[in-house]
């Protein structure tokens, strides 16, 4: 291992954990595990180590130290060791054996990266993004996985419980031929398991969709809450498959430069062909989902305007009742008014004695609520 590469391993395994004195380097202070993890025994995390000859498992070294001696001390054999969850410790120790670049090792330590593809020298270091759909609670749970990929050897890093590289393994392993192309066709099988574990995926959130629309044409109220979570799931899936049309395209057009078999190269253009599809019905979920919030506002707002609608002819028809009751109101007004004046029997006076003056008020009366009447009904009062 080059001395600027041992020096620089060596100045991460220095640096300060937190709660310390000195000042934490911005990535570590990113860190999910706690500064604890550094004392945990350096073998907790090791799921599987294989060293393979010819695409055939020949040993199961119970070290990592110990499968460095051994691929060292067998020509042409590879290394396929797998990590869950390791310790910084554990990470700086495989690091040192086998010579990984400490920006890469930086990368898997700190974990939550975007999926992207590095090369530093002949190690080839990936960030992919996997996903399962929890049907219980109806959500994408993602996780990340790191893979370290040299000249004899594969390192895998998982931060989530998906994928299952076990099934990977075994896959491989029933498939010597395919196995024995080495470390880059392990990496196609790696890869197309991730890609292959977006299929579930895009079928629970096309059924949480097609759930949502019954929702929104239902008028349910809880709709557009549920939008807005499946939106923020699928852009989030956005982000884990986009970046692998990128990568894979790269493996491929790198492939007869690295000297990868022409039957490989077929099989990683079709895992680009899947990822492919994936993205695009993706694409297609976000702008479904934007046009069902349109149309729920949509919906929301014609039901807005018929309540509006129906308070507005209520308002209408009281209206009209009370114009019909002011207008017999002021009908009567007026007989009242007559009736009252002249029941007031003072000695004094006008048309008391007259003989035609009981005749003369009744007509009085009956003229002016006729007149009444005929004006409100003029004006559609009554």
């Amino acid at each position: 291992m080059p001395e600027r590469r041992v020096r620089g391993l060596k100045d991460l395994m220095r640096v300060p954990i937190r709660g310390a004195d000195h000042e934490v380097a911005p990535e570590h202070s990113m860190d999910p595990r706690p500064s604890e993890a550094l004392e945990i025994p350096a073998q907790r995390s090791v799921i599987d180590n294989a060293i393979y000859v010819d695409g055939r498992r020949v040993a199961t070294p119970p070290s990592l130290s110990e499968a460095v001696t051994a691929l060292r001390s067998r020509p042409g054999s590879m290394a396929w060791i797998g990590l869950y969850r390791p310790a910084e410790a554990e990470i700086l120790k495989v690091a040192e054996e086998f010579g990984l670049h400490e920006l890469a090792v930086e990368d898997a330590i700190v974990a939550h990266q975007r999926p992207k593809a590095d090369r530093y020298g002949d190690t080839l270091f990936l960030v992919l993004r996997a996903a399962q759909y929890l049907d219980s609670p109806e959500k994408v749970e993602f996780g990340e996985l790191h893979v370290f990929v040299g000249p004899d050897f594969v390192l895998t890093v998982r931060h989530s419980e998906a994928p299952d590289l076990s099934k990977v393994r075994r896959r491989m392993e029933t498939d010597p031929d395919l196995l024995h192309q080495g470390p880059q066709a392990v990496l196609y099988a790696i890869l197309d398991a991730v890609v292959d574990g977006y299929a579930p995926v895009v079928a629970g959130l096309q059924k949480d969709i097609d759930e949502i629309e019954v929702q929104v044409f239902g008028g349910d109220p809880a709709a557009p809450r549920r939008i807005y979570a499946l939106s923020r799931e699928v852009i989030e899936f956005q982000r884990a498959t986009r970046p692998l049309l990128d990568m894979l395209n790269g493996l491929i057009a790198g492939s007869a430069k690295y000297g990868v078999d022409g039957e490989l190269q077929r099989y990683l253009r079709d895992v680009a062909d899947h990822a492919i599809t994936v993205v695009e019905r993706v694409d297609n979920f976000r702008q479904m989902l934007q046009d069902i919030l349109i149309v729920n506002s949509t919906l929301v707002s014609q039901a807005q305007n018929e309540e509006m609608k129906n308070l507005t002819q209520a308002s209408y028809a009281q209206s009209e009742e009370v114009k019909r009751i002011s207008s017999w109101a002021a009908i009567l007004f007026a007989p009242t008014l007559v009736g009252t004046i002249y029941g007031m029997n003072f000695t004094h006076m006008p048309e008391l004695a007259w003989t035609y003056g009981y005749p003369f008020a009744v007509a009085l009366m009956a003229a002016v609520c006729v007149t009444l009447y005929l004006v409100f009904k003029r004006r559609d009062w009554l």
